[in-house]
């Protein structure tokens, strides 16, 4: 499979965080609780990182939530979590973080929303200070322009422009230039006031896919600042993963984008770690990055009367996910891994041939068996009512043998 090429940008460093340049394309994430209730924070936080976000932000609107910051990262050192955290700014951050220094100290990173600060207006003192912080702290920053949020003042001003040309353009495309405009000025202004350039990344968060493609092919094209991809609204469930995947999969295809989120709205009382793991399945259904063993399952039809296989494939991809954590740390590799759970005899053989590890259970009226295939070759054959405890014990014993180091593989011969 051909390697896409990433486009070319700085590098910045966010905490222990590499993005843009050959750095992989970073998995984010955001907190939706009350950042100043510093438990329920550390406990988001805690569970979002265990399920890969590399990077987790949070809000920080007012002072109970700035005193609590320099808690929240000393309590997560604490829990041996390093993830760095970003802290969200609108309409007051210059405020907040002259006035809590250990807050501005504490965080990794600041997003600044340019149409939610002074810039573009008389002055930008208050944009100034929080560029003033970042660089007496050395903090990177996010220039996060959002089309909820524009920046009016420039806006009106190419609307008033483009009324007077002979042929002017569709007012999408002027809202478009509007943010490309925003993100790029706040950029040159933020350097202007000291910030260097590797310590800038921007963003243009839309809701609708198509918009999304065309404001970053825009940026893409006029900078080589790191860009960070997304939705800023992109709905619940199956709507928001859709979409999500359909607006950032064109891009980071062309090799643009170093790092994402994916801005699901989770169910009341919902896991707020779906939307990781929606992030990493996106580059990973990619090939730009591998996070975890990968399941091939077929969709059932009429010879697949029977839920076994479906239940069996559930099953195996749970095991996988709960796992990976233990695995991640053991088995160098593995996340590459990828295995089929097929459902009858059409393609069942075919699939798991191209697997590392393949199944393929009887259909309906089938001979009650189930072949089971490792690196393309039929390695045995399972019946009765213990298959899938039997392939999982094969599936442990290829983890162990195939990933794991020098030391693990002695142990287990010192084991049997």
């Amino acid at each position: 499979m051909p390697e896409i090429q990433r486009r070319k940008t700085v590098t910045v460093r966010i905490g222990n965080v590499r993005v843009g340049s050959d750095a992989p394309v970073v998995v984010q994430s955001m907190t939706n609780t009350d950042t100043a209730d510093a438990a329920s924070t550390i406990e988001q936080v805690a569970a979002l990182a265990e399920a890969g976000s590399e990077l987790v932000r949070v809000t920080v609107n007012n002072d109970e939530a700035a005193k609590a910051v320099p808690a929240i990262v000393e309590g997560l050192d604490r829990l041996g979590i390093h993830v760095p955290i970003i802290g969200d700014f609108h309409y007051n951050g210059h405020l907040l973080l002259k006035k809590y220094p250990e807050c501005a100290k504490a965080l990794a990173k600041y997003r600044i929303n340019p149409g939610n600060v002074s810039i573009g207006r008389k002055d930008d003192d208050n944009f100034r200070t929080m560029i003033e912080c970042a660089v007496e702290n050395q903090k990177p920053v996010r220039i996060g322009v959002n089309w909820g949020s524009l920046d009016q003042a420039l806006l009106t001003k190419l609307m008033d422009e483009n009324s007077k040309l002979a042929q002017p353009r569709d007012a999408r495309d002027v809202m478009l230039e509007a943010m490309c405009r925003s993100a790029l000025d706040s950029a040159a202004a933020a350097e202007r006031y000291g910030l260097r350039h590797d310590q800038i990344i921007i963003s243009g968060k839309v809701s609708g896919v198509r918009d999304l493609i065309d404001v970053y092919e825009m940026l893409a094209g006029r900078c080589d600042y790191p860009l960070h991809l997304g939705l800023t609204e992109a709905g619940m469930g199956m709507k928001g993963i859709v979409a999500s995947t359909a607006g950032l999969a064109p891009l980071l295809l062309k090799g643009i984008g170093d790092t994402i989120r994916v801005s699901l709205t989770p169910k009341p009382g919902g896991d707020r770690t779906e939307e990781v793991l929606t992030g990493q399945q996106i580059l990973q259904s990619l090939s730009i990055r591998s996070f975890t063993p990968q399941v091939t399952a077929c969709p059932g039809c009429g010879r697949t009367t029977s839920t076994y296989f479906q239940e069996l494939a559930q099953q195996i991809q749970t095991y996988l996910r709960e796992s990976m954590p233990v695995w991640r740390q053991q088995y160098p590799g593995v996340e590459e891994l990828k295995l089929a759970v097929m459902g009858c005899v059409v393609n069942g053989p075919g699939e798991s041939k191209h697997a590392n590890l393949g199944i393929s259970l009887p259909g309906t009226f089938e001979e009650p068996k189930a072949p089971v295939y490792v690196d393309g070759r039929l390695m045995t054959t399972l019946r009765g009512d213990t298959i899938v405890a039997d392939f999982r014990k094969i599936l442990d014993e290829y983890v162990r043998t195939h990933y794991g180091t020098s030391q693990t593989k002695e142990q287990l011969v010192e084991v049997h």
